[in-house]
């Protein structure tokens, strides 16, 4: 059975976006433009998960996350805000946040925390010789542990989640420290040696891993 979104966001051009990556993938997702509207779709309908905007009209999303909370909804809820101040980030996490996206962002990586959310936690992905837990961050290859440092294991989960997607150069560049072509080139090449994952470079387009 298909898990189910609703998503609280007031830019159609954004929120049709997203509808489209996440139904791509294998959801059902209602959107609504209004709090006062995703007030109404919580009373009619269960859902797996949600996708609140923060400044929305009517009820704003903290508000409306915070009523659901006090409701005794325990439906895992993902924010998206262009607020980047520490104060919205911990007033999100304090009503009941199970993580937060800071606008703008890939679409991809909306993705990426949604699957985490709601992708089945047992099972590991495996590739060729190597097996891969999301939920542990394990990774073996031809059974044998394999320990990445933190920007590979940003870098793998990303082409693990993405195979046969193009991965862009400026969601690679996220992954490290001090941004630049070149070392991404080294990272890529060092992720290439430990992991022996075939990745391909479309020059002027990204990545991909068939």
């Amino acid at each position: 059975m298909k898990k189910r979104i609703l998503l609280l966001e007031d830019d159609l051009l954004l929120g049709q976006t997203l509808v489209e990556l996440l139904e791509s993938d294998g959801y059902l997702v209602t959107l609504a433009r209004s709090g006062d509207r995703a007030v109404d779709e919580t009373y009619e309908n269960k859902f797996d998960l949600y996708i609140f905007d923060i400044n929305v009209p009517d009820i704003n999303g903290i508000e409306l996350l915070k009523s659901l909370r006090e409701a005794d909804d325990k439906t895992p809820a993902i924010f998206i805000s262009a607020l980047i101040d520490l104060s919205s980030i911990a007033k999100a996490f304090a009503v009941g946040a199970d993580d937060y996206i800071k606008k703008p962002f890939f679409p991809e990586e909306l993705l990426i925390r949604v699957n985490a959310k709601l992708g089945d936690k047992t099972s590991t992905i495996k590739y060729n010789d190597l097996e891969y837990n999301p939920n542990t961050k394990t990774l073996k290859k031809n059974a044998h542990t394999i320990a990445l440092g933190e920007v590979q294991e940003q870098l793998f989960n990303l082409f693990i989640h993405n195979i046969g997607k193009v991965v862009t150069q400026d969601m690679l560049l996220g992954c490290l420290e001090k941004p630049s072509p070149s070392a991404l080139r080294v990272a890529l090449t060092k992720l290439k040696q430990t992991t022996g994952l075939n990745i391909k470079n479309l020059r002027s387009i990204g990545y991909i891993v068939e």
